[in-house]
């Protein structure tokens, strides 16, 4: 039998709290005014750490969106930093009302995680990725293929969660992490990637295909 789960990130469970403790102190108080803000600000963080379930499609050959947001960037890039090789670069932008959980991409496993302190600059930002602080993870598939999929922390994000270890075996789909209020993803894909995704599009973390890879 399968079971049932709290839809919310455990990330967020002392965030709730606190908030919640705060507005039933301020109500016990007679504070009506700041209960009520502090009221509406609990349900602002519940809503931000909320982790529905998604239906991810069956499809061998698929690479899923990691996050819930907007793509702002598809593009050919030279980044050594994951590659010696020119990569395709898919950049999601979540603002504070997307899901922020974080899944992955497609099946493999990880062969590397890296984790950067630097700025926290807008996610949006041209420089973000090169400024900010940031945590990648690379997985190799069972087709020798490799993706790289970096958390970008932002202007208000300070707190990059990354589950995922090295010699994991990950699963298209699986929950692996989240960034805390407002952030990025960048995806890095061989060129050999069919790329079916476009600038503006919004995405499903766990659900929409962003690109394939080659038969």
């Amino acid at each position: 039998m399968r079971q049932e789960r709290i839809p919310v990130a455990r990330e967020g469970y002392p965030f709730i709290g606190a908030a919640a403790w705060a507005t039933i102190v301020g109500a016990v108080l007679g504070y009506q005014l700041v209960a009520l803000v502090l009221f509406f600000l609990t349900l602002f963080i519940l809503n931000f750490f909320r982790d529905p379930e998604r239906v991810t499609p069956v499809e061998e050959a698929a690479i899923i969106a990691p996050a819930d947001g907007k793509v702002i960037v598809v593009e050919q890039v030279n980044d050594e930093r994951f590659s010696a090789d020119r990569l395709w670069k898919i950049s999601i932008f979540m603002n504070v009302f997307n899901v922020h959980v974080n899944r992955i991409p497609c099946d493999g496993v990880v062969k590397q995680i890296a984790y950067v302190p630097g700025r926290f600059l807008a996610a949006d930002h041209r420089q973000a990725h090169l400024l900010n602080e940031y945590c990648a993870t690379t997985i190799r598939t069972d087709r020798e293929e490799e993706l790289t999929v970096v958390q970008v922390a932002g202007l208000i994000a300070r707190r990059i969660v990354c589950r995922a270890e090295t010699g994991d075996r990950v699963r298209t789909g699986q929950r692996y992490g989240m960034i805390r209020f407002g952030s990025r993803l960048d995806i890095y894909l061989p060129l050999s990637a069919d790329i079916v995704t476009a600038v503006g599009q919004k995405t499903r973390c766990g659900e929409t295909v962003i690109a394939r890879w080659p038969s």
